[in-house]
């Protein structure tokens, strides 16, 4: 819960598929550097901070060609710990304003490319053809 209001089920279940999501890349796996995170990574490299189950709505994403739009949107911010440097943008819409999971795959898809190591880059996008 986030100061005292109840998450949706909505963004529990956004969230799940972004996990999802994320680890069908190769080479993706779970890391949890603290608590309240279940981030997704790559060789270990982060590619996606995802809140845990029950945790308000927020995704923290490597964005290094759409990351100046992107921070035109109002809930978007430069990623904190000096990130937001390297082109991290992380956001943290209402529960009304969560973009289409399409969009932030094609974000999760951006920050992946940007982490992962060119062979795994190469094998994924042999996958897809």
């Amino acid at each position: 819960m986030a100061g005292g209001a109840p998450v949706s089920a909505r963004s529990d279940a956004i969230v799940a598929e972004l996990r999802a999501y994320g680890m069908t890349y190769p080479g993706a796996h779970s890391k949890s550097p603290w608590p309240g995170h279940d981030d997704l990574a790559v060789k270990d490299k982060t590619f996606a901070y995802l809140p845990v189950a029950g945790d308000p709505f927020s995704l923290s994403v490597k964005l290094p060609y759409t990351g100046e739009v992107a921070l035109g949107l109002p809930y978007a911010t430069p990623t904190g710990y000096g990130l937001g440097k390297s082109g991290w943008v992380s956001f943290a819409p209402s529960d009304d304003q969560i973009p289409l999971i399409e969009h932030l795959k094609e974000w999760i898809d951006e920050s992946y490319r940007a982490q992962a190591p060119k062979m795994l880059v190469k094998e994924l996008d042999e996958r897809e053809g």
